[in-house]
């Protein structure tokens, strides 16, 4: 068997800001009753972590929540544990109305940090980053450029970034022209 690589084997670009590949993530979407206790429960053996508030993540190291719509989650467990995670789950969900999916290899994921990370962002997806209308600890599913994708904010101001696997190479080189040097706007 062969070992398992993430999308671009660990690429990166250093201009106004660093973008980089992080490397593999496991990930699980769960759809179902987010207000139900025993979903919570499960949510919570899993990562860590609550069932988070709309259009928010709560996320620790490479465990985590993350709110997708009103039914569903993804879920973020180290890529070593997902099939475990899942099979708990799936356990801890008999009866209930729900389905949890690995989508670790389906997906790809990116970091967005040093330098006008926001602005660098602002520059790709139609949403408003702006100092106060976004903050840490919010997501959004929106576009990046022409292709589907989910963009956070951390702490620090990085951006996480997950799109799909087979537009890996495209978002990766859609953040680097927008984090070459030369191309400051200075709106944030």
């Amino acid at each position: 068997m062969s070992d398992p690589v993430s999308a671009l084997n660990h690429v990166s670009y250093v201009g106004i800001a660093r973008v980089e590949e992080t490397g593999l993530q496991g990930m699980i979407t769960l759809r179902g009753d987010l207000s139900s206790a025993s979903l919570g429960k499960a949510i919570k053996a899993a990562t860590g972590q609550d069932v988070p508030d709309v259009r928010r993540v709560a996320v620790d190291g490479d465990s985590g929540a993350c709110w997708m719509s009103p039914d569903e989650l993804l879920l973020l467990v180290p890529y070593a544990e997902v099939e475990a995670k899942l099979a708990a789950l799936n356990e801890a969900l008999k009866g209930e109305h729900a389905l949890a999916v690995n989508v670790s290899d389906a997906r790809a994921v990116f970091k967005v940090s040093d330098g006008p990370a926001r602005e660098v962002m602002a520059k790709l997806a139609p949403v408003d980053l702006s100092p106060g209308a976004f903050e840490p600890g919010e997501i959004r599913r929106t576009r990046l450029a022409q292709v589907a994708g989910a963009i956070w904010m951390e702490e620090d101001g990085a951006f996480r970034v997950i799109c799909f696997r087979s537009t890996a190479d495209y978002v990766f080189k859609l953040l680097s022209v927008a984090a070459q040097p030369g191309s400051e706007v200075g709106v944030f």
